[in-house]
């Protein structure tokens, strides 16, 4: 049987794996359930194309096994008699119907095509059948995966049916492998663009995948399987009310777009350390002052910089108050492949989410630091469910995690730093990260005045320029007192100083280069 030859000539473990299990699955069905009483529900995208390779595959094998048994060798006219149900619908995209058919004919599916909603479709079909178990070609990550097993009796409220769940454990990567390794057909719209399809009316070419800076209509994008992070499959399941004027609704920006956050005011940042060795005095900090100055050169405001306890509530409870009243949040400290990591999982925690096995990430930290590193030991390999998006860079040794507006960073030196940076830079002109706008301009004065002379004038001077950051600091205790005046906006920065020297006498400021 040519799948099943194919994946077992492959050197992807991982695949192997997953398909060994899967058909072990499609076998324990078989063996459950007579022929007559399973059903395939096929609709032509990705998923079930791997299901139905897999069914073929795993069928083949049952059937071999059984002539073993009846010590009947002629294996050579094994036909694939599972039956098969389409739901055909007007909001299908033809390539898809088309698709359909064109396999039904060529593997000679017994394909039962129905008009109706899946579920008035069902009842119909289990009255008029023996049908007791339907294949679904249902993953992790999918809307209607929550709670189910590889066997899971249906809803309440549904026709009685068991689901059956091959692939339920497979990764979007994992789709892709056995698609590719299998040489098997699948669906043209995958090779233009799209990720995930849905009907017309809801699904758009992945912008992840766009080729240049063509207008919409000309767009041009990449196929689906070099989507680089699979949990960004569903980017282009996007509601749209209207369609082009090619027929096809063009791709939408899956990133922030370049433009500020607030009206009228300047992106802000909060950054957390997490780290004891820090409160305790025994390492000094110094990534923080390093990044603060790396986003006030592209123009974010640094609101809060905390320093807090290296267990996960301490992470989650400043996760919480940070993440809402600042446009980024970065975190850095306890990351790295040890067992005490706790970063990622405050993250998780702020947001209400669990932390899952990621599996990409797991295969990027095992190529880093060998096969030590496992998804059930090392916490590094779970990662927050639903909210994750790993952003690849060819300089990163493993991708940074951001967590919608939190950016997990694993540098633990300024040099490390720096190289991250790099990357976030590149990825944010790219328009899949930060939004990147002037350097904050700032003027700095010294005076032989005392605080106290000058709180209330500052204090006044903070209420008129609410946008400027004004503040003050002395190095030393007998070093003359800096006033240091941050903005966007220069002319207003310039009309903030000659306001306060006119409160004063003249040459009591001396500004600084």
């Amino acid at each position: 049987m040519e799948i099943d030859k194919a994946i077992k000539a492959s050197d992807d473990r991982r695949l192997k794996t997953k398909y060994n299990n899967a058909i072990y699955i499609i076998q324990r069905a078989l063996t459950l359930y007579s022929i007559e009483e399973v059903a395939f529900s096929f609709n032509g995208g990705k998923d079930s194309t791997v299901l139905l390779h897999l069914l073929r595959a795993g069928y083949y094998l049952h059937q071999c096994e059984k002539s073993v048994e009846t010590k009947d060798t002629d294996n050579s006219d094994i036909k694939f008699p599972i039956r098969t149900i389409y739901f055909e619908s007007n909001s299908a995209f033809p390539d898809i119907n088309l698709f359909t058919y064109e396999t039904a004919s060529t593997y000679g599916l017994q394909i039962d095509t129905l008009r109706q909603d899946f579920k008035s479709g069902l009842e119909g079909l289990l009255k008029s059948t023996p049908i007791k178990a339907i294949f679904l070609g249902v993953r992790i990550g999918d809307p209607t995966a929550v709670g189910q097993e590889q066997f899971s009796p249906s809803s309440p409220g549904w026709p009685s049916f068991m689901r059956v769940n091959p692939i339920l454990d497979w990764s979007y990567r994992d789709v892709w492998a056995f698609l590719l390794t299998s040489k098997v057909q699948y669906c043209s719209l995958y090779d233009q663009g799209y990720t995930s399809i849905g009907s017309i009316h809801d699904t758009v070419p992945n912008a992840l995948l766009s080729i240049g800076n063509s207008p919409s209509s000309e767009a041009k994008f990449r196929p689906a399987y070099l989507l680089s992070d699979g949990r960004l499959e569903r980017a282009g399941r996007i509601k749209k009310s209207s369609r082009s004027l090619s027929g096809r609704y063009p791709a939408v920006c899956n990133g922030l777009k370049n433009e500020e956050t607030r009206s009228g005011g300047m992106l802000t940042a909060s950054i957390i350390a997490v780290g004891d060795e820090i409160l305790s005095g025994s390492v000094e900090d110094l990534i923080g002052p390093s990044l603060c100055k790396k986003l006030h050169s592209v123009g974010w405001l640094v609101s809060r910089v905390a320093v807090v306890s290296n267990n996960v509530d301490s992470v989650a409870e400043e996760v919480e108050r940070r993440k809402s009243t600042n446009d980024m949040v970065f975190i850095y400290g306890a990351v790295g492949p040890l067992h005490s990591d706790v970063a990622v999982a405050g993250v998780a925690k702020a947001f209400g989410v669990r932390t899952a096995p990621d599996e990409e990430f797991e295969e990027y930290l095992r190529h880093l630091i060998g096969e030590k590193c496992t998804g059930d030991k090392n916490e590094m390999a779970q990662l927050p469910e639903g909210i994750t998006e790993l952003l690849h860079h060819e300089k990163l040794p493993v991708p940074l995690i951001k967590c919608l507006n939190v950016i997990v960073l694993v540098a633990t030196n300024v040099d490390e730093l720096d190289m991250e940076w790099e990357c976030i830079i590149e990825l944010s002109r790219s328009g899949s990260l930060l939004t990147l706008a002037e350097p904050l301009v700032s003027k700095s004065f010294t005076t032989t005045l005392y605080d106290v002379e000058l709180s209330q004038e500052l204090s006044k001077l903070c209420l008129d320029y609410p946008d400027l950051y004004i503040g003050c600091h002395r190095k030393s205790r007998n070093s003359m007192l800096v006033i240091h005046f941050e903005g966007k906006d220069e002319e207003k920065l310039q009309a903030a100083a000659d306001a306060l020297n006119k409160k004063f006498n003249p040459g009591v400021f001396t500004e600084l280069n």
